[in-house]
């Protein structure tokens, strides 16, 4: 494949790759878009003019100055999960680096530091840290998705609220920079690059290789779940107040993590705890979530991360669909009044949704999160308690009426709070043009983000539909 290029970019990039197979495609080869591209959202078509796959940080930055003497821009794909598909080159006739072959793993046993390619995917990840020690690092529930990304925009999961966000178990990288030098970045070389790496990594060059510090996995986790499935959305309010009180308490024990997920039929409430059972009963936590019918399981790390894939793959799952949603996140002194919840699980049990596969997911953050300095990185949630996100997904297609609904969802949350006015970078809504996206995602990080890029890529080499643009 890729050996007929007809652009000064395609031969550039058959140059670098010099016959070796799977190195690289163009949207002129069979299957191009099944085998190469594989979009996760599929109601956002994208057709970049190359897909590369490098095998280490030459090929990386050789096909960077081939991008950028050509005039085409570049994004990195490492799982490829973005709900805009902005990972597959960055929009139409964008280059593609798919980093799927950067997959190298080593352990320091006398620090616990792990050295490991952006290649990875969390599940595949976690089986390197386990088989190394029974380590452990704080990222998201879903293990299809790729580390290169989860890592610089967040990286928010279960065990963060314990441990803090990925990005902050990240101490150094390798990462090649628009001008196609391979740099090494941390809080002590290259400071000001790894702080805008750490929250919108995308935007500043293609990582290849992280250092992050690493924990001892937990010896033991209680997983518990709630499920109804039959019922009104309006009953489920109630519900979703006792839910909020509990993740609201600031003095949370930080050893416990929940998922609230509404859906038409019902509700799901997920619940970990990184402890015995003796210490979850201890805590109190248990009466103040619902009883009945609620079921709790004892397991170990691995155990506890394949229970809670389980429980919210299908809502998040690896499988590419048509789908839409929109997102917001929220600090204490937004968290939703008696009368929004009622306002907004009426509206869900009401509106017509057009689809029966609609599912509103609210996690609650804090702990650990809000530990690390505001200003140490361009992350910009660290006071945020609960985030909230809504997904449609359509069999045929987003129709007008799935668009509706969860737009109609995101002005009850906003209603409810007006001050609200960021949120998550890896929660993001297609539909924002430039200038409100990087508002919305990086908030007040934006001006120093924006002095960063004009620095770094001036001419915005790395650049997707809603990345940041360099200061004026």
């Amino acid at each position: 494949m890729g050996n007929t290029p007809s652009t000064p970019l395609g031969t550039c990039l058959n140059t670098i790759c010099a016959g070796r197979a799977n190195c690289v495609a163009y949207p002129s080869d069979a299957l191009y878009q099944n085998n190469w591209v594989k979009p996760y959202n599929l109601n956002v078509p994208v057709t970049p003019a190359a897909v590369f796959r490098p095998n280490n940080a030459n090929d990386v930055a050789e096909a960077i100055k081939c991008a950028g003497a050509n005039s085409v821009h570049v994004q990195a794909k490492s799982g490829g999960h973005s709900y805009a598909n902005f990972g597959l080159g960055g929009g139409d006739g964008g280059l593609m680096i798919d980093l799927v072959n950067l997959n190298h793993f080593s352990m320091d046993n006398s620090t616990w530091q792990a050295t490991f390619g952006s290649g990875f995917v969390l599940g595949e990840l976690d089986k390197q840290l386990h088989a190394n020690g029974k380590r452990a690092m704080a990222h998201g529930t879903c293990p299809g998705v790729g580390i290169g990304g989860h890592a610089t925009i967040g990286g928010i999961g279960p065990s963060s609220r314990m441990w803090g966000t990925a990005l902050d178990h990240v101490l150094e990288v390798e990462v090649v920079t628009a001008d196609g030098k391979i740099q090494r970045a941390s809080k002590t070389q290259n400071a000001d690059l790894f702080w805008g790496l750490q929250g919108a990594g995308a935007s500043f060059g293609v990582i290849t290789e992280f250092v992050v510090r690493t924990e001892e996995e937990p010896g033991s986790v209680v997983e518990y779940t709630y499920s109804i499935s039959f019922g009104k959305q309006s009953e489920m309010a109630p519900v979703y107040k006792k839910w909020q009180d509990l993740v609201g308490d600031p003095n949370l024990d930080r050893r416990f993590t929940s998922l609230f997920i509404a859906e038409p039929l019902g509700v799901l409430i997920t619940g970990t705890f990184y402890g015995t059972h003796d210490e979850y009963m201890a805590s109190g936590i248990p009466a103040k979530l619902p009883a009945a019918p609620a079921n709790i399981t004892v397991m170990d790390w691995l155990g506890s991360l394949a229970h809670i894939a389980e429980k919210t793959g299908l809502y998040l799952s690896n499988v590419s669909t048509k789908f839409v949603s929109r997102s917001l996140a929220l600090r204490q002194e937004d968290l939703l009044s008696e009368k929004s919840i009622d306002e907004l699980f009426n509206y869900m049990g009401s509106a017509d949704a057009d689809t029966p596969l609609w599912f509103i997911i609210f996690d609650n953050e804090g702990g650990a999160i809000s530990d690390v300095p505001y200003d140490s990185t361009a992350y910009p949630h660290r006071d945020k308690v609960i985030m909230y996100q809504s997904y449609s997904v359509g069999l045929l297609g987003v129709s007008d009426k799935m668009v509706k609904f969860v737009d109609g969802v995101q002005e009850l949350v906003q209603k409810g709070a007006p001050n609200a006015h960021t949120t998550y970078a890896g929660y993001i809504n297609a539909n924002l043009d430039r200038k409100a996206a990087q508002k919305f995602y990086w908030g007040d990080k934006l001006p120093k983000l924006q002095q960063l890029k004009k620095k770094f890529d001036p001419t915005s080499l790395f650049r997707n539909p809603q990345s940041i643009d360099p200061a004026e």
